[in-house]
């Protein structure tokens, strides 16, 4: 017989099958690697016929790939680029940061040994028209004469060249000096080179707008565009005073040799000469640490949206290897009567699997390899790129996770061919055999997945995360099979109906070989993950424009003077007399050990380590503060006298390891302050009143200067923007040294990094809903076979097109219903527990947000299947009856 002759179906076998005698010859040679290239040569033969049928599974594998390389890459880019620039980022070699006031002299001249000293001091301010109309908060960074010691300032009139910035300062005459301001500042006022604002209690002329600066990453996001001038104008505003909020920076750069090995010493005898002195330490490496710490968390997530992607698409892996393989029954009944034994089957399969995942994956890496090029078109100049390109590592990991979500997904059919015999297969097309699986079987599929795991587990920034993702994604595929078994049961057990169009539709959903299965798991999973998603984004978005504005007061109001502040609450009283004013002593102070821990070497829980970067806000009172509930502990009396105690947010100490009678140290005014906790407070954030998580007695601080922390609140009645734009006209232009800020505004530009952040989240989810639907449209092709025969039959029996139409349709809806609805569920359960445990944030129902899930559900399920049905219904009943 012809072994290349057509098939019982009327389908082309691959090609000439071996003879017995070769198979035999080759069998005869004992081993694997005898067995392999056996295998690799009938594989390669196979695949003359090209990668039809295999085109959802290279999409689903090079999209996954492409996600999880691409984003690995891109942040490998973005943080390697602020590695590399780390120097010009902090504007030095090394950094010692204070509040309140700068370094001492013996620190500066300790320092000065190794190289060149700057320094910069930084503070929020109002910045106002000359002719009082309109007032803005800005950042304002007063340097000195050597700036910038690393790096250029660039300014928009000459944007191609390096700055004078001491020239541009010194050229402002008629005015208290020159400074340099950011664009978005003109643009608010208005005002252009040249023109003059105000800021303090100085006039200033705006001498250039700022195109670029070296340093301006080291400073994190601010709530108001930058303000450059030097430190003898800063004086000149008064805007410094004592007590007043100010952050001093005194920057070194080496001299000579500036290796790594020298920087760490130097900064080893800093804290050996100074161990009380209760500066922050940032060296080069780690200029932008923060921003480096948010990329890394940021890529982490979208790492994990690509794997789910991934996984996703693995059930469309599944399908495909499913279909090749029934496809192959003729050649593997064929290899398996000329002697073949089912390993070789399966290695024969299992080679031609791996040769196109491998496709799939060269094709994900190139498209992930052109995300850093992308990047450094897409990006501003100041947010810098790696100088190197491509990173193997990331690129080998996302390979790693394509090959195994291939073998994970595909060995399950090649199996079942392995173990069935060849007369089964032969009649497996007319009467299905039922596949028994042995231990090995399993043993096998469990290596692959506990590689896949591992390889999650220890990739991952952060490994509870991975974890709960993994197990995240179990459930979901463990629950979307329980739909569609449920599914199935019910659409089994519904009473007989006489319409004949709901018969059919039901019956077809429990039938042999129904859609349902595939159906239930690929929508639903891209359908899980994209409410997830959202119903997190809209809720964000729901407190920040919503509930923290209900609750939040109307202004806060910065560095107010001691000698001020009664005035200050008259003026308020007088503008809002119904208003609601809070006032409260404010300090800055950092944690310099706990426990007789240097901070430095405590290691927190990640939800904690923010408490110990930098100062904090701290304050002291005699009673306890509102929007706060005393837990544990007693409060102090009032004239309390004895040794300095503080009260902390009850689970920010919980998660650092601290109670009641522990001793902290902390740097308030350059001084160390020994303390011990007295008491713990639950404290209600959501509230954004004036909060703090340390409160002192007042004995810590007796004597020492502080300016004041107050709020106002407005009644609410009347026009609301009106008052607020009148109050803050009034306060700047009557205590021009007192910083406004409007909690309307702050929460407004909170709101447009998480809508940033949304948009990425959202592009990253789409990677996932793309996938689900490659699935979703390889799983209804793959049951277009079906599809034909039974439309040919009924139309035979006298069904008209549209009663086939209708029916198919019916069945398409109620399955993309159902399984919307189980996704609604699922979604808003991961949200829920997101938005409860992670965010610590009351979750809302978003009705929207459920109506155009089943909307796209529905009508994306019906597109598809009807797609391929309309194909069904063109077919010639005749030829089909006669291949049949």
């Amino acid at each position: 017989m012809d072994q290349s002759a057509l098939s019982s179906q009327g389908e082309l076998t691959a090609g000439p099958v071996p003879s017995n005698r070769a198979i035999s010859t080759e069998l005869a040679k004992d081993g694997w690697f005898s067995q392999l290239k056996l295998a690799f040569r009938f594989a390669r033969r196979e695949m003359r016929g090209g990668l039809a049928g295999f085109y959802i599974f290279l999409a689903c594998i090079a999209l996954g790939v492409a996600a999880i390389g691409g984003v690995g890459s891109a942040s490998k880019a973005l943080t390697g680029g602020l590695a590399e620039r780390g120097r010009a980022i902090l504007g030095g070699d090394l950094a010692l940061t204070l509040s309140h006031r700068p370094i001492a002299e013996e620190e500066r001249s300790f320092l000065a040994q190794y190289g060149q000293v700057s320094e910069i001091a930084s503070l929020r301010a109002m910045a106002r028209k000359v002719d009082g109309s309109d007032q803005l908060l800005v950042e304002v960074k007063a340097v000195d004469d050597l700036y910038p010691t690393v790096g250029d300032v660039r300014v928009a009139t000459k944007p191609d060249q390096a700055a004078d910035v001491k020239a541009l300062f010194a050229g402002a005459e008629g005015s208290d000096g020159g400074v340099l301001v950011a664009p978005l500042l003109l643009d608010r006022f208005g005002l252009s080179v040249g023109d003059q604002i105000t800021i303090g209690t100085s006039t200033l002329t705006i001498a250039g707008n700022i195109r670029s600066e070296p340093d301006a990453l080291a400073t994190g996001v601010g709530f108001g565009p930058r303000v450059l001038m030097n430190l003898e104008t800063l004086e000149k505003t008064e805007l410094v005073q004592p007590g007043s909020i100010v952050r001093y920076t005194t920057r070194l750069k080496l001299d000579g040799d500036n290796s790594q090995a020298r920087l760490q010493q130097i900064e080893a005898d800093l804290k050996e000469a100074f161990p009380d002195a209760g500066w922050r330490i940032q060296s080069r490496g780690n200029a932008a640490e923060g921003l480096s710490r948010n990329i890394e968390r940021f890529a982490a997530f979208l790492v994990l949206v690509g794997l789910a992607s991934l996984i996703t698409g693995g059930v469309g892996i599944a399908n495909a290897v499913r279909a090749f393989v029934a496809s192959r029954q003729t050649t593997i009944a064929s290899y398996k009567c000329l002697g073949a034994p089912g390993r070789l089957v399966v290695l024969i399969y299992l080679v031609q699997i791996t040769l196109i995942a491998l496709i799939a994956i060269l094709i994900g890496l190139f498209f992930a390899m052109l995300v850093p090029f992308g990047l450094a078109l897409a990006l501003p100049d100041n947010l810098p790129i790696a100088s190197q390109s491509v990173f193997p590592f990331e690129l080998l990991k996302a390979a790693t996770f394509g090959l195994l979500t291939a073998w994970l997904f595909s060995m399950w059919p090649l199996l079942r061919a392995r173990s069935i015999p060849a007369t089964a297969l032969f009649r497996d097309q007319v009467a299905p055999q039922s596949y028994k699986s042995n231990w090995q079987d399993w043993a096998l599929l469990a290596v692959i997945a506990g590689l896949l795991i591992a390889l999650v587990l220890v990739t991952a920034q952060v490994t509870q995360v991975a974890a709960i993702f993994l197990a995240g994604m179990a459930v979901v595929f463990v629950s979307l099979r329980l739909i569609a078994w449920m599914i199935m049961s019910i659409a089994r057990r519904v009473p007989r109906i006489r319409q004949v169009i709901p018969r059919l539709a039901i019956s077809n959903l429990h039938r042999p070989g129904a859609l349902t299965p595939s159906v239930s798991l690929s929508l639903g999973l891209g359908l899980s993950l994209l409410v997830t998603l959202v119903m997190i984004d809209m809720n964000l978005q729901q407190q920040l424009t919503g509930n923290l504005q209900e609750k939040a007061p109307n202004f806060f109001f910065i560095n107010i003077q001691s000698n001020s502040i009664d005035g200050f609450e008259d003026h308020l009283t007088k503008l809002a007399p119904s208003g609601e004013v809070q006032k409260v002593p404010m300090l800055r102070g950092r944690v310099v050990s706990l426990k007789g821990i240097p901070a430095s070497e405590y290691e927190p829980p990640e939800g904690a380590r923010w408490v110990l970067r930098g100062d904090r806000g701290v304050t002291y009172s005699a009673t306890p503060p509102e929007n706060s509930t005393l837990v544990e502990g007693e409060w102090w009396d009032a004239d309390y006298k004895g040794k300095p105690l503080v009260s902390f947010a009850e689970e920010e100490a919980r998660e650092l390891g601290l109670s009641i009678g522990d001793e902290l140290e902390v740097s308030v005014l350059g001084r160390t302050i020994k303390v011990e906790i007295a008491n713990l407070r639950r404290i209600e954030w959501e509230s954004m009143g004036i909060n703090f998580i340390m409160v002192f007695s007042p004995n810590t601080f007796a004597g020492a200067p502080h300016a004041f922390l107050a709020t106002l609140t407005l009644d609410g009645k009347g026009d609301v923007a009106d008052q607020e734009a009148s109050i803050l006209k009034s306060t700047s232009a009557d205590f021009p040294t007192v910083t406004s800020v409007r909690v309307g505004d702050a929460l407004d530009r909170v709101n447009d990094l998480v809508r940033q952040l949304a948009w990425g989240m959202r592009a990253a989810s789409s990677l996932a809903v793309i996938a689900s639907i490659l699935v979703l449209a390889g799983a209804l092709a793959a049951g277009q076979r079906e599809r034909i025969y039974d439309a040919v039959i009924l139309k035979t029996l006298g069904a008209s097109r549209v009663q086939v139409l209708a029916a198919y349709s019916l069945e398409y809806a109620l399955l993309g219903l159902v399984t919307a609805g189980f996704a609604l569920l699922i979604g808003n359960g991961a949200a829920y527990l997101v938005l409860d445990n992670v965010m610590e944030l009351p979750f809302t129902s978003q009705p929207l947000v459920a109506f155009l899930t089943v909307l796209i559900a529905v009508i994306v399920t019906i597109s598809l299947g009807l797609a391929g049905t309309l194909k069904s219904l063109s077919a010639k009943p005749a030829r089909i009856l006669r291949a049949g």
